[in-house]
């Protein structure tokens, strides 16, 4: 495995959760190991979301999330790139429907069951749609 789409929850792991979550700290390692990452357009806007909502609860700082996006600014140069492909509204809410997702995290499933790429996630419900849908879960 080369690629795979990588969830939002597991990129917000590495700056918000101390101690970050041995998962998410495995599949860090296989970005810096030269595997690839897969994110739909709405990615960064689900990390913006964390972090602004993170600096809200007291969790982080708005330099700590300075800091955060430069960290992330490397590993977006480096190892992550944007899915081309854009999933309908039509799709989204079928997917949703079927798994009991949310809208996003159905994009996430779609963009895996359309690139046949295996998903690193931390979010169980997610987890449990890869899973029935015959979604290969990032070992």
């Amino acid at each position: 495995m080369s690629r795979f789409v990588l969830d939002a929850s597991i990129a917000l792991s590495w700056f918000l959760h101390r101690p970050t979550a041995k998962y998410a700290d495995h599949v860090r390692q296989l970005l810096l190991r030269g595997q690839r990452a897969v994110v739909p357009s709405l990615w960064q806007l689900e990390i913006a979301n964390g972090f602004v909502t993170a600096e809200r609860r007291g969790v982080l700082t708005p330099l700590d999330t300075t800091e955060a996006l430069q960290s992330l600014d490397v590993v977006l140069a480096q190892a992550i790139e944007n899915s081309p492909e854009t999933v309908s509204m039509r799709r989204v809410l079928h997917t949703a429907r079927q798994f009991q997702l949310t809208a996003y995290d159905a994009v996430y499933l779609e963009t895996a069951l359309r690139q046949e790429l295996p998903l690193a996630t931390l979010d169980r419900q997610l987890l449990t749609a890869a899973s029935k849908a015959g979604v290969e879960i990032v070992p």
